[in-house]
């Protein structure tokens, strides 16, 4: 696997009677993909359901992490970034959070920062 996998939900998921639902954390994430879009050709972005277990994510780093958003590393190199807790399972990395891969993003790809 080289390029980082960024999985986020698919918008207007149900999660019981009454309107759907978006993530906010996920739409976060999406709205910096739309304000760097040169972000979308260095990354592999994938939409899941909401529905657990996501079998694709569960795949890559297992089931306790199948929360979104989540961005898994590639083969990158292996550095330490400021504000960024880079967790592990088996060989994988990966960053959690829409707070922990906008920084993560912003010093791997030179875009914007969250404040």
């Amino acid at each position: 696997m080289s390029r980082d996998i960024l999985f986020l939900l698919k918008h207007d998921f149900r999660d019981g009677p009454g309107a759907a639902f978006y993530c906010p954390e996920c739409t976060q994430i999406t709205g910096v993909l739309a304000l760097y879009p040169q972000l979308r050709h260095v990354l592999d972005e994938r939409y899941v359901d909401f529905p657990r277990p996501r079998a694709e994510i569960v795949a890559l780093v297992g089931e306790a992490n199948q929360s979104c958003p989540v961005l898994i590393l590639g083969d990158g190199a292996r550095r330490r970034l400021k504000g960024v807790k880079v967790e592990t399972f088996g060989e994988r990395r990966f960053v959690s959070g829409a707070e922990a891969i906008g920084n993560y993003l912003s010093q791997v790809h030179g875009v914007g920062r969250p404040h």
